[in-house]
């Protein structure tokens, strides 16, 4: 086992191959950049406090402090350990598994092939083109996919969650007060039928779907509003409870989405005209308008 300590502004080179990367830290940015390289590398430009350690134990690079376990992650909020702060960015082959946990850091991971995993306290989240499953957990950070094609599973509870562009066969997203917006880019990929699962206690939800969707729709809130944009969709109950049923094109994938107090705004994505710019359209926010 190669391991550093560092204390100062540094790069390093591990030598042996990597196929799994571990990073925890507090305070400050996290960015991971999968590459076509087989080697990784690892810059720290800022830190703060007590030294960071980097280690390389057989093929996992390990980035981090001693003190900061994955599984307490998400307890760190009332710890007095909190003044320290490093910036580090990591390079590594893009098709290694990755955990990412943070404390008050943003968290960058793009174009990784493997598994991806984040855990956030505070910090937001932005994952990038990754084509493995994805999981990521926050508490009051917020969470963003784009151009995301693996599975992805995403809980946060006050922090808000926006998918891009999404384009995996399985999203499952969770929330307790935070804001859904999922825009969906599905349409003419082959693969399994799209298996997306949205629940929200008191946070709004908007859905994007691609044209044409093929889905069976079931959406439903206990006291908010609702909005449909698809005339082969039902929209039930006026006072109260609330609910979009129905089945869009051959209703081969499934979409169910619920929330107690939130609305539920369904969207539906321009029809391709053939135009050749390549600009994405604005994805809608969780009360329906574009952002």
């Amino acid at each position: 086992m190669t391991e550093w300590s560092v204390t100062e502004p540094t790069k390093l080179a591990p030598a042996d191959p990597v196929t799994r990367l571990q990073i925890r830290v507090v305070n400050g940015t996290v960015n991971v950049v999968g590459t076509d390289e087989s080697s990784a590398r690892v810059e720290i430009t800022e830190i703060e406090g007590p030294p960071l350690t980097v280690k390389q134990d057989g093929s996992a690079l390990i980035v981090g402090y001693d003190d900061l376990q994955w599984k307490n992650i998400l307890k760190w909020l009332d710890r007095k350990e909190y003044r320290r702060r490093v910036v580090v960015s990591v390079a590594v082959p893009a098709g290694i598994d990755v955990e990412v946990g943070v404390v008050g850091a943003e968290a960058v991971v793009t174009g990784i092939r493997g598994r991806t995993e984040v855990r956030g306290v505070t910090g937001d989240t932005t994952l990038l083109g990754l084509s493995g499953p994805v999981r990521a957990e926050s508490v009051s950070g917020s969470l963003e996919a784009q151009s995301v094609t693996g599975a992805l599973r995403v809980n946060s509870v006050t922090g808000d969650v926006t998918v891009i562009e999404g384009a995996g066969a399985s999203v499952r997203a969770e929330t307790v007060s935070g804001d859904m917006v999922i825009d969906l880019d599905t349409a003419g990929l082959e693969g399994p039928p799209a298996d997306i699962r949205l629940s929200s206690v008191s946070g709004e939800v908007a859905i994007r779907l691609p044209h044409p969707a093929d889905a069976r729709v079931e959406a439903s809130t206990t006291s908010g509003s609702v909005s449909n944009a698809f005339e082969d969709l039902r929209v039930g109950g006026q006072w109260g409870a609330k609910s979009v049923t129905g089945t869009l094109g051959a209703g081969r994938g499934t979409l169910k989405a619920t929330t107690v107090s939130g609305s539920i705004a369904l969207l539906r994505r321009p029809e391709p005209d053939g135009d050749t710019d390549s600009t994405p359209s604005p994805a809608p926010s969780a009360t329906g308008k574009v952002l």
